[in-house]
Formats: C-alpha cells, sequence, structure tokens
C-alpha cells in the first residue's frame, strides 16, 4: 500500500503526517529541515514497526508518496528559485506566489495543478540536459 505524506511548514520546521488510510498505525516526522523532517517521519515508520513485531502484532508494510503543500515548497525551494524564476517556470504570477509563500492566501487545485505541471516540466527539461 502506497501512502501519502504531507509535509507542511510548523512552529518548528516542519511536520510531516500521513493521510487518513486503512492502516492500524500512522506515522508523524518533525525536523528543522524537510530532510530532517523526511528522516524522523522513516525512524517513526521504522519504530512502529519493531513495536508491532516485537509484541507479535501483524504489521502492514506501507509506502510512501512525499507531497508539499504550496506555502512549504515554495519556502524549501526559495532559495534556488525566486518567485520571478517560478512565475517563468509555472505561469504564477510572483504577486500570488508570495502571498502562497507568507500565508496571506491558499491557492485554489486549479493553481497548484499548474505550479505542479510547471515544476514537472521544468524538473524533466534538467534530467535530459547533458553538459560537456
Amino acid at each position: 500500500m502506497t501512502i501519502k505524506v504531507f509535509i507542511e511548514q510548523s512552529s518548528y520546521g516542519y511536520s510531516a503526517y500521513t493521510e487518513p488510510n486503512n492502516l492500524d498505525y500512522n506515522c508523524i516526522g518533525e525536523g528543522k529541515t524537510v530532510q530532517e523532517t523526511i528522516a524522523d517521519f522513516k525512524d517513526s515508520y521504522q519504530e512502529i514497526k519493531d513495536y508491532y513485531l516485537k509484541e507479535g502484532i501483524a504489521f502492514e508494510e506501507a509506502s510512501f508518496e512525499f507531497y508539499y503543500d504550496v506555502a512549504s515548497f515554495l519556502s524549501e525551494y526559495c532559495k534556488a528559485f525566486s518567485l520571478a524564476g517560478l512565475e517563468r517556470i509555472t505561469g504564477v504570477s510572483q504577486a500570488q506566489l508570495g502571498h502562497f509563500l507568507h500565508g496571506r492566501r491558499k491557492p485554489s487545485q486549479k493553481t497548484i495543478d499548474k505550479i505542479q505541471q510547471g515544476v514537472d516540466r521544468f524538473a524533466g527539461e534538467l534530467l535530459a540536459l547533458r553538459f560537456a
């Protein structure tokens, strides 16, 4: 089973949590960076698994897909991409991106899809590049 894990900004840095699912357990993670948060989430999963096995409780394995909310994505990558650059990549205006980044507005699903498609297209183009 593949479970969605959502990464969001928190007062500590970032948090990760699972979407509602049919498993007997849920995992969370926290960290100052996204990488720390994912590592903490994976540690939590392993601790739950170890506990279940120790207690003789059936444990259903799961794999995880990590998802950012838009504000967390923008916060994490604003050091790598300017809002002007993200505007060129996604077609979403800098002003809107700034509102999402600072939590003044929440993007619609249509806007989230537009950002996702632009980032996917950009990543695909990067992966296809070769340098001499």
